[in-house]
This record gives structure tokens, C-alpha cells and sequence, in this order.
């Protein structure tokens, strides 16, 4: 692909229950990362996309897509361009079934992430036009897994940081094509299968770290499931 802009396509602000980054606080880092843009995939909410609307405003030269990261009954899945919250606890080709109904694009998360995953037959079998291939949370043999599925099924491929923590962001992204200027825009990429994921894995010490920091926020809310 030539002419391509790096979006960030996995980002949780403080609207999810295991992150405290507000909106505004990732809008100053993407502005610093060299990205575009980014996705606010807060878990089973749309709570922030107010707040991106207006940072949208004031912004114009980027790109600030709102999403969702949806807890299906096998695992999580993204979700882009949706205006109102879809039904958790359904089954994935279900779910993708709703969210296309809905005006938006779906694709399957970090798939053979041991929790949250929803697994290879899943990835295997889901009718979606992209997996996430590159999430930055992931262990490289996570991520290697997804890319091989994708290449595959001649899917296309998203990369997301999975942030929740400022210095996060970016860490994986996706390259979309030009033209960029739209939401329509990149779900119609999306569509067409024709974006690829970039970035970099966790190193093992940095799985411990993450493990430790998730340990903590599951004693913090109660031990309740995202």
C-alpha cells in the first residue's frame, strides 16, 4: 500500500472498567504519536463518544473513530461506527450480524489471547472481513497466530495498542489508505478488506506487568468480568 495513514484502532479511556486515561488525555498523546487518529473501544459502551465528538471539533485534522469493544459469548470483539450500544453475552456471529445491521464493521480481537479470545475456530469460521493481527497487549506468538488465520482467509488485518495507559498508545496501529478523511471512510477500507496491522508485541516481562496491573484492577472492582 502506498499513501497510508496510521490509525490506532484499540484504545480504552476511563469509560472502561480497567482504565483511568480520559479522552482528552489520549487525544494530546495520538497528537504526539504520529498517528492520525484513533478508536475508542471502551468495553460494552459508547459512554465517550460525546466527548469524542466534541474533541473531534476541535481536532479536524485528525480522525476519531468511535467504537466499541464488545464482550460476546466465546470473546471480544470490535466494533466501529456504531451510535448505539450493542447486546453483550451473544454469540460472535451473532453479535457481527447485529453490528452490520447497525451501520457498523466488526472484527474479531486479539483471537488467541488466552483470556477474552475467542479462539481459532472461531476466527476460522466468523464471517468478518478483518482480526485484529497486531494487538500491543499480546504476546508475539498471540499475535503471530492471528496472522497466519488472516492470511489465510485473505482477511484484512487491524493493529491496536489496546491501550490503557498513555505511554501505550500507538505502540500497534493500523495503516489505512488514502483517501482518509471520514469515518465512512475507513469502514468502507475496512470493508474491502484493505488495511494492515503494524506494530509491536508484549516482550514477556512486559505480559508479567500487565498480568500484575489486571490482577490488581479485578480485586479493585470486585472481581466483576469485563
Amino acid at each position: 500500500m502506498t499513501d497510508e495513514a496510521r490509525l490506532d484502532l484499540h484504545v480504552h479511556s476511563r469509560y472502561s472498567p480497567d482504565s483511568r486515561m480520559t479522552v482528552e488525555a489520549i487525544v494530546l498523546r495520538v497528537t504526539e504519536a504520529g498517528l492520525r487518529g484513533f478508536a475508542l473501544t471502551d468495553h460494552n459502551t459508547l459512554q465517550g463518544l460525546g466527548k469524542l465528538a466534541e474533541l473531534q471539533k476541535k481536532y479536524p485534522r485528525y480522525l476519531f473513530v468511535p467504537g466499541v469493544e464488545i464482550s460476546a459469548h466465546e470473546g471480544h470483539l470490535l466494533a466501529y461506527g456504531l451510535s448505539e450500544t450493542p447486546p453483550r453475552g451473544r454469540l460472535v456471529a451473532e453479535t457481527v450480524d447485529w453490528v452490520e445491521a447497525h451501520g457498523g464493521v466488526a472484527v474479531v480481537a486479539h483471537p488467541f489471547r488466552r483470556n477474552h479470545g475467542v479462539g481459532e475456530r472461531v476466527a476460522r469460521e466468523t464471517r468478518i472481513d478483518a482480526l485484529e493481527t497486531r494487538n500491543g497487549h499480546n504476546s508475539e506468538i498471540a499475535n503471530d497466530r492471528a496472522e497466519l488465520v488472516a492470511a489465510q482467509r485473505h482477511l484484512g488485518t487491524t493493529g491496536g495498542s489496546d491501550a490503557h495507559a498513555p505511554h501505550e498508545i500507538g505502540r500497534a496501529y493500523t495503516l489505512v489508505p488514502e483517501p482518509l478523511s471520514t469515518l465512512d471512510d475507513l469502514l468502507e477500507h475496512l470493508r474491502h478488506r484493505a488495511t494492515q496491522a503494524e506494530g509491536l508485541s508484549l516482550t514477556p516481562w512486559g505480559q508479567f506487568r500487565v498480568g500484575v496491573r489486571s490482577a490488581f484492577l479485578r480485586v479493585g472492582r470486585g472481581f466483576r468480568p469485563i
